[in-house]
């Protein structure tokens, strides 16, 4: 009895596993959305400079009158729809990041106050880049698919068969030099974001990595690998 007994509990433990595995997953993918979000936010606020893609997304805010946030969103889709043309296959995180850091990039902006002084600006910008890489580390470890801007730039590397490097700075630079154009914002913030966010991601990955589940489970979804996204 005590041998069946046992067999049904090593059962049981095996089984919640994966649940567990899952149930972290989820949280991580959407703690870190939600994190980047609020991360932008805190940028935007303190005004000295954005990351590329929010430099797109402000100067077309400062174009139409629409938030910044609901910019992120419709351009994110747009670029989602990109994937069609270059077979990439989207995950439950690349549909999650469209909405899900918009909506929290607008919500964190609602709630600071507007900053003005230096001494405050800069606590917000060196807050804001470490808590994108935090976010980073998060949503991309959970593996749920990269997000729509991230999987942009691994297609047309497959489909030209041009270094990762070379698509990325291509389209992050189109992408600035776009929304610098139309008004978004340039700056020390900017340059520092660029030479921090690979080796903060980097670390945040290490730290919140999930062990990944026994062969032949269906848990796992399969993600764009970190290095194709942090090291580019």
């Amino acid at each position: 009895m005590s041998t069946v007994g046992s067999g049904s509990t090593a059962s049981t433990a095996g089984a919640s596993a994966p649940g567990r595995r899952l149930g972290r997953r989820l949280v991580q993918l959407y703690a870190g959305l939600a994190l980047y979000g609020a991360s932008s936010a805190l940028l935007v606020a303190a005004g000295l400079g954005l990351e590329p893609w929010n430099v797109l997304h402000q100067g077309l805010a400062e174009l139409t009158g629409l938030s910044i946030g609901v910019l992120s969103i419709i351009v994110g889709a747009a670029v989602l729809l990109l994937w069609v043309p270059l077979r990439q296959r989207p995950g439950l995180g690349t549909v999650s990041n469209v909405f899900v850091v918009g909506l929290a990039l607008d919500g964190t902006l609602a709630l600071l106050p507007d900053v003005h002084s230096l001494a405050a600006r800069v606590p917000l910008l060196l807050a804001g880049v470490v808590f994108n890489g935090m976010a980073t580390g998060l949503y991309i470890a959970a593996r749920f698919g990269p997000g729509p801007r991230d999987g942009l730039m691994t297609g047309l590397h497959r489909r030209t068969g041009r270094s990762i490097r070379l698509m990325r700075t291509a389209v992050e630079v189109g992408v600035v030099a776009t929304g610098f154009v139309l008004g978004g914002t340039i700056g020390v913030g900017t340059v520092l974001y660029a030479v921090s966010i690979g080796p903060l991601a980097q670390l945040f990955l290490r730290m919140f990595a999930v062990p990944a589940a026994p062969a032949g489970s269906t848990i796992v979804a399969a993600g764009t690998p970190e290095r194709a996204i942090l090291r580019p």
